[in-house]
């Protein structure tokens, strides 16, 4: 059984949290600032932390910083919207991903079981050289096979094509001309519209919500990307 550390100062949501993560079959540890998080951590055999950013006695990045001194434990942020600074100052010292207040709970389990998956299978050993993995999204390109936290994800030849291609080169920016000559080996002519819509179908199946992709990302007026 996976042993989940939630840390909020608002004792509701730690409930919340702890109702939809028990009913995963996780089992649940409560903590209500950073100073009692890192006291269970020393105590407890953790495989998970979700964390608040803003919270009384030790907020979340400064027991960010003593968890990463320690623990390569995987770390979910939980953030208000307005918080955005705050994010990417977590990110940088060792969170492995944030989920935005309100939650929505299906997201969370993905990310959940996303982050659980990468930290017990991909943690104590190397990724394959075969082997591309971004986020929660896995492509082996000698099975010629891609799974979304471990589940199998049906792509065309085409859409396994362009997300290999984008993810052999994260945040390079590929224009829908360049796409289109190095998947289809074909002159791009008036041809940006069918990269759009594999892109639109890709996003479909390997982003957790298509309407606000964290991965396969647009960069107007230039093309697509990758980013990690």
């Amino acid at each position: 059984m996976y042993r989940i550390l939630v840390c909020d100062d608002e004792k509701d949501i730690v409930s919340a949290l702890k109702i939809y993560l028990m009913a995963d079959g996780y089992q649940v540890f409560e903590a209500y600032n950073g100073r009692e998080a890192l006291e269970i951590l020393k105590k407890e055999d953790i495989h998970l932390v979700l964390m608040d950013i803003m919270m009384p006695e030790m907020d979340g990045i400064t027991a960010m910083l003593k968890i990463r001194e320690v623990s390569n434990v995987p770390v979910i942020l939980l953030t208000a919207k307005s918080e955005d600074t705050d994010k990417v100052l977590g990110l940088t010292v060792g969170a492995d991903d944030y989920v935005t207040k309100p939650f929505n709970t299906v997201e969370l389990q993905a990310r959940v079981k996303s982050q659980l998956r990468r930290y017990m299978k991909l943690g104590g050993g190397t990724v394959r050289p075969d082997t591309i993995v971004i986020g929660g999204i896995e492509l082996n390109d000698v099975t010629k096979e891609v799974t979304l936290d471990g589940d199998k994800v049906q792509l065309t030849r085409t859409e396994y094509d362009i997300l290999k291609l984008l993810m052999q080169h994260p945040g390079q920016v590929f224009s829908p001309n360049e796409i289109y000559e190095k998947v289809w080996n074909d002159n791009p002519f008036r041809n940006e519209n069918t990269v759009a819509v594999h892109i639109r179908h890709l996003r479909e199946k390997v982003e957790y919500n298509p309407a606000e992709p964290r991965h396969l990302k647009v960069v107007w007026g230039r093309g697509y990307k990758m980013e990690v």
